[in-house]
């Protein structure tokens, strides 16, 4: 909703401290043409106390102004919103069937629905990235008009989908269209001056949507595209995207017989002997890291709704979860766990505490189960039924500064082990929140300074926060790029008060501990999804589902194989032995098809000398391993192991040796 006017002047304040005094509902094109002729050509928006509006918005407000230009991120999207409506546009002259849905921009371009007969194909995604082009050339300004409800419903009477969100419009709120050329919207904005702004495009693929979300609702077809201010940006994001689907886990996934799913049970993953050993070697890794600072625990799956209740699940979460019906009751008065709060808080409930006791730091491996739709499962990301690393600490409040620093650096040195990078990002209380102002100011400023003590750069995120409390998220980038929102921190002063919980203090009186919630990995399904991806599935050796393998020439030399298979099985090895009748070259193939690390090829020199030679993955059907003794190769694989290294370059050197 926009604020109209309270008062007749406005005064801006730019960003080198100067003023501008202009009269209320002055379009902010004059206000940067009075900055600079040159500075309005480049402009694309405007940001007033924070908010993004476009250059024919009405200023309604005092406060700070900041012209954007290609060169602010926030433009980006502006771009890309206003990229939407143009392929609407497009759509529109090719399709006049089409009725329109929404376009927004989303954080890897944009899409718009359309509600149509048939589906759209290849060959109408080429017709319609043409037409946009053609549209951009002709350099329509974006033309916004604040219009009437009666006026609003005349002008989209043909577009019920518009009807019904015009419908839902606030009794004050003021109702913008914006016309580009021949296509008029029903739009809060912002968009950039004109059409020719959009330069570097791309529609990139086609999907269905429910109206709204709703799964009762009438299916529309969703077009996807992104868009940039610099060719060389669409292009490095196309490259990536091509290598993203090269890489795609499904696909990876079903290659290296990691995992598989099933129609029997929806959303749940069946993991095989190899992709079991990949999620275990996880798991083994991150228990050997919470060995002497956290206590594991294990709690039910099935609760009732009374604990639901007093978590607040009940009434805010209920939709996503699995409901069980009660016999006696004939109600559906229980749920499998959703997430494990407050089990934990049951657990932490059954016994005194001491306040020399905290912080006490339970986590488990639980399995959680979350009803997600059907259509918006995809592989090992979206699941019904996952495990996470979940962490609840209790503590005390002057002890929250150290705990997060020490939290950071746990996760954060977590992430450095697969080669990931990460960013931080601080968000603060949402809209729909439990907990008084009092307690949310609290938890903020508590939150912020144990952030901002560690000295670490991070990105403000307002109202992005959890219902409960503030959170620090941590997002990650893989090797090609992609950014992925993986661990958090969260500071709950809620919980404590609505389970009531309790520490005796030095003073001997009870006292209200906080609670921080804590995940590293997220869902591990969907934390081994990104690895996959990340690796492309040629997994570093410590995780690697099989480690070695092992390719006798001949039938000849099958004993000594069987030898230095039991060697390395008996030192802890994920080994096979592959002594089919096939050619070696057909094995050692199909053990590079498999991304095995290390292949080991044992003929009568080998059986001989007692050494292997070893093929390192990646080196190329050129390489010529050399043998070196058993004992050496397996010192040095052991020690990769042991340090989780990341290449294989310490073994390529000593296969070369």
């Amino acid at each position: 909703m926009i604020d109209r006017p309270t008062e007749s002047t406005l005064t801006l304040t730019l960003p080198d401290g100067s003023q501008r005094t202009v009269p209320a509902g002055t379009l902010p094109s004059d206000v940067v043409k009075s900055i600079g002729e040159r500075l309005l050509q480049a402009a694309v928006a405007v940001e007033v106390n924070g908010a993004i509006q476009d250059l024919v918005t009405p200023l309604r407000a005092s406060g700070t102004f900041r012209v954007l230009t290609d060169r602010d991120a926030p433009a980006l999207d502006v771009l890309r919103h206003s990229a939407a409506h143009i392929l609407a546009t497009a759509v529109r002259r090719v399709r006049p069937d089409a009725k329109i849905g929404f376009g927004p921009a989303i954080d890897e371009g944009f899409y718009y629905d359309f509600e149509v007969a048939e589906s759209f194909t290849p060959e109408d995604l080429s017709a319609f990235e043409n037409e946009m082009r053609k549209v951009t050339a002709e350099k329509y300004p974006f033309v916004r008009e604040e219009v009437s409800r009666a006026e609003a419903q005349q002008r989209f009477v043909d577009d019920p989908l518009k009807l019904e969100r015009l419908s839902e419009l606030g009794e004050d709120e003021i109702i913008s269209t914006y016309t580009d050329g021949p296509f008029v919207d029903l739009c809060r904005g912002p968009h950039v001056p004109d059409t020719s702004r959009l330069k570097h495009f791309k529609l990139t693929h086609t999907a269905g949507a429910y109206w709204r979300g709703d799964s009762k609702r009438q299916m529309l077809q969703r077009i996807y595209g992104t868009a940039f201010f610099k060719k060389e940006d669409l292009d490095a994001y196309l490259t990536r995207i091509e290598e993203a689907k090269k890489r795609d886990h499904r696909v990876v996934g079903r290659q290296l017989d990691l995992f598989m799913m099933h129609p029997s049970s929806p959303g749940a993953v069946f993991w095989t002997e190899r992709g079991t050993a990949v999620y275990n070697a996880l798991n083994d890794f991150i228990r050997e890291r919470q060995r002497d600072d956290f206590h594991e625990i294990k709690t039910p799956l099935l609760y009732n709704k009374d604990l639901w209740e007093i978590s607040g699940h009940w009434g805010k979460y209920r939709e996503n979860m699995f409901l069980v019906l009660d016999k006696e009751t004939g109600e559906h008065d229980f749920s499998l766990k959703p997430m494990n709060c407050p089990s934990h808080y049951l657990l932490y409930q059954s016994k005194k505490h001491s306040y020399r006791e905290l912080p006490l730091r339970y986590v488990t491996f639980d399995v959680l189960h979350r009803n997600e739709l059907t259509g918006a499962l995809s592989g090992l990301t979206r699941v019904r039924q996952f495990q996470q690393d979940d962490c609840h600490v209790f503590l005390r409040e002057d002890q929250i500064k150290d705990e997060v620093h020490f939290l950071l650096r746990f996760i954060l040195s977590y992430y450095e082990t697969f080669g990931l990078t990460s960013n931080l990002k601080f968000a603060t209380r949402p809209a729909v929140r439990v907990g008084t102002d009092d307690m949310w100011d609290r938890a903020e400023s508590s939150l912020k300074a144990a952030l901002e003590a560690t000295g670490m750069k991070y990105e403000l995120k307002e109202g992005d926060g959890a219902f409960y409390g503030p959170k620090i998220d941590f997002d990650v980038t893989d090797s090609i790029g992609r950014p992925w929102q993986l661990g958090t921190i969260q500071l709950d002063y809620s919980n404590p008060e609505r389970f009531d919980l309790s520490y005796v203090g030095e003073d001997n009186a009870s006292h209200r501990p906080v609670v921080i919630h804590r995940a590293v990995s997220g869902s591990l399904e969907r934390f081994i999804a990104i690895l996959i991806e990340h690796f492309a599935g040629a997994f570093p050796v410590w995780l690697a589902p099989e480690q070695v393998r092992i390719l006798p020439i001949t039938d000849d030399y099958r004993a000594y194989a069987e030898q230095v298979t039991k060697r390395l099985y008996d030192a802890g090895l994920r080994v096979h032995l592959d002594a089919r009748a096939e050619t070696l070259k057909y094995r050692v193939a199909e053990g590079a098809r498999m991304k095995v690390p290390y292949m080991i090829v044992v003929g009568k020199r080998e059986a001989e000398q007692g050494t292997v030679a070893v093929n390192v993955r990646g080196a190329g059907e050129k390489q010529k391993p050399n043998a070196v003794p058993l004992e050496e190769f397996l010192s040095r694989i052991l020690e990769e192991h042991r340090t989780r290294a990341l290449t294989l370059s310490a073994h390529a050197r000593a296969a070369e040796a």
